[in-house]
């Protein structure tokens, strides 16, 4: 696997493997970036979501976050990592290997 790996994350059942994949990249030394969309930002309410904090870079998508009436702060992304659909455009350009959960 090359140094890059990004993970979209539209769905809310998949916490345990998005932290058991962070886990290993983290250890492997690869960077890794994680966008949280759809449903997915609902995944922020769960308090084993800040386990990502310092795992990954994350950041998620603003509008889904409001439509879903979620309240910041959220452990492990800063205020710059609200973002729109772009940055998931971004990660996509920026990585060398990329998983949906």
């Amino acid at each position: 696997m090359s140094g890059k790996l990004g993970i979209f994350v539209s769905s809310d059942r998949h916490l345990d493997h998005l932290l058991g994949i962070a886990r290993a990249a983290h250890q492997a030394g690869k960077e890794l970036t994680v966008f949280l969309t759809h449903r997915g930002v609902l995944l922020t309410r769960e308090p084993a979501f800040a386990q990502l904090e310092g795992l990954a870079l994350v950041s998620l998508c603003q509008v889904n976050f409001s439509a879903w009436g979620l309240r910041r702060p959220v452990p492990g992304v800063a205020e710059e990592d609200f973002a729109s659909q772009a940055r998931h455009a971004a990660m996509i350009a920026g990585c060398d290997r990329y998983i949906v959960l």
